[in-house]
Formats: structure tokens, sequence, C-alpha cells
């Protein structure tokens, strides 16, 4: 009971702590001073498989401890060969300081982010990425909090379920994780919702 009451405070704080996924996440010791990163790597249709990011997400960890950093969760676009990786770290440095020890393959864009309200992953539907460019300075993790009630007050209507979200406020960079039918589904919820309409919608797997 005692673990119980300790993992259930732990979870509460939704925007300082990663959350373990419920699609298998393992739970990661994290530096409460470290910031979070979603990285993407742009490696081209048809040159990048599942197996590959699996066995580089294994150098990664293999890695990771040296330079303070955590590789949380992946995942593969593989029809368009781009992977994106979330990971916990001191700084962007030392996060590419783990990928060029571990496999040489550095991100082409690093974002530093804040987490979004987290949902269930549920039912078979597939995943998707999707990417909101609205311009440095232009976005606040609290504007994108409003939005995204707005979409979860739409999203059964289409069929989609968002699962998290997350937000560069320097960039402007929204990146959303959701299930949905199709890609159309997602896109169609958002403009419904709040007209905020995505300029990349990729279907993904999740890595393990």
């Amino acid at each position: 009971m005692k673990h119980l009451l300790v993992f259930s405070v732990c979870v509460s704080f939704s925007l300082s702590a990663i959350h373990v996924y419920a699609q298998g996440d393992k739970s990661t010791n994290i530096n409460p001073a470290a910031h979070f990163y979603l990285d993407v790597h742009h490696f081209g249709a048809g040159k990048v498989t599942a197996a590959d990011v699996a066995k580089a997400h294994q150098k990664d960890l293999a890695t990771q401890k040296k330079y303070g950093a955590s590789f949380l969760k992946y995942w593969l676009d593989e029809v368009n060969g781009d992977v994106y990786c979330l990971v916990s770290a001191s700084s962007a440095g030392d996060l590419q300081k783990t990928h060029a020890e571990a496999h040489g393959l550095l991100p082409d864009q690093i974002f530093e982010v804040k987490e979004g309200e987290k949902a269930v992953a549920r039912g078979t539907n597939d995943l998707f990425l999707d990417l909101h460019e609205l311009g440095a300075g232009k976005v606040s993790i609290k504007d994108v909090a409003e939005a995204h009630k707005k979409d979860l007050a739409v999203q059964k209507k289409y069929g989609v379920n968002l699962i998290d979200y997350w937000v560069d406020e320097k960039t402007g960079m929204v990146m959303c994780l959701a299930q949905a039918p199709d890609s159309a589904a997602l896109v169609n919820t958002h403009k419904e919702a709040h007209g905020l309409i995505p300029v990349r919608v990729s279907k993904v797997k999740q890595g393990q």
C-alpha cells in the first residue's frame, strides 16, 4: 500500500516528469533538474527499418548514463524514414553526445519541450504524430492546453484518441501523439476544434 501511495503522488506531476506510457514503457531514473527534448532524425524514405532503429536505441541506452541522459521513448515513420526520440537530459549537447558516441546518427532537429496532458492509449487504431509550426514566441503551454481541451471535446466524433502533446515555446512547435483511423481524422479534429492545422502528420510505430 505504501508503494502504491508513492506511485500515485509521483504520477500527478504531469508537467514535471515524463509518464510511463500504457504501451510498454519501462520506468526510468530522471534527473529532476533535466530538460525534456524531442529530437527528429530525417533518414529519407526507405532508408531505415524498425530493426535498424531498435538497434540504435539499444546503443543509446548503453551510452546515456555517461552523459546524464535518459532516452524515454521513440517513434518511427518507416515510410518517410523519420525517427522521433523523447529524451531527458541536462542539455541538448548531452543528448547529441549520447547519439554521437552510441552510433553517430545525429538528429536534424532538437526541440526543448514541455509535456501536456496525457491520456491512456486504447483500442487498435494506428498511432500518428502531427507537427504544428505556430511561430517562434507565438505560443505558450497554456495556449496549447486550451486548444487541447477543444480537441478533446471533438475527438470522439472522428474516432480519435489524443494521447499526449509537447510544446516548444521558443520555436512555436507543437507535436501531438494520437490514435486515429487515419491522418484525415486527426486533421479534421484539429480543424473543427480550433482551426490549427498541422503542417505534417506521420503514421508511426512506437519503439519499446
